[in-house]
């Protein structure tokens, strides 16, 4: 048997050794589990986004493709409104003639307005 001081601390060292021991190993054993549960979580939550992913950039995709046209669209507009003004101003600066003519016409216009509501004043 123990006898003595000593044996008895080296009861008391021991049992609390054991103690020690035994709640480590519980929370290494809860910890484990955590880490089982949060990898079976992350797995189903991968399992359920992957799809929802691709969805989500097949929907950007349909949504791109006439966005892509109607650039197209809009650029060829563009390119055709320059052209139309280039040509015009082109022809006002090289003809002067020609804006003669244009002002001729605009002053026959206002003629004709006015002569149209001089005979319906008259009558």
């Amino acid at each position: 048997m123990v006898t003595g001081p000593g044996g008895v601390a080296t009861i008391i060292a021991a049992c609390s050794l054991l103690v020690i021991a035994i709640a480590i190993s519980y929370a290494v054993i809860r910890v484990g589990r955590f880490i089982d549960e949060a990898k079976t979580s992350l797995k189903t939550l991968t399992d359920e986004t992957a799809p929802l992913i691709h969805e989500s950039t097949r929907t950007v995709e349909l949504v791109n493709s006439p966005l892509e046209s109607f650039a197209r669209i809009t650029k060829n507009v563009e390119d055709v409104t320059t052209k139309v003004a280039d040509a015009t101003t082109g022809f006002m600066d090289k003809s002067g003639p020609a804006v003669k003519v244009a002002g001729a016409l605009i002053s026959a216009a206002g003629m004709s307005k006015s002569r149209s509501k001089k005979k319906k004043k008259a009558e």
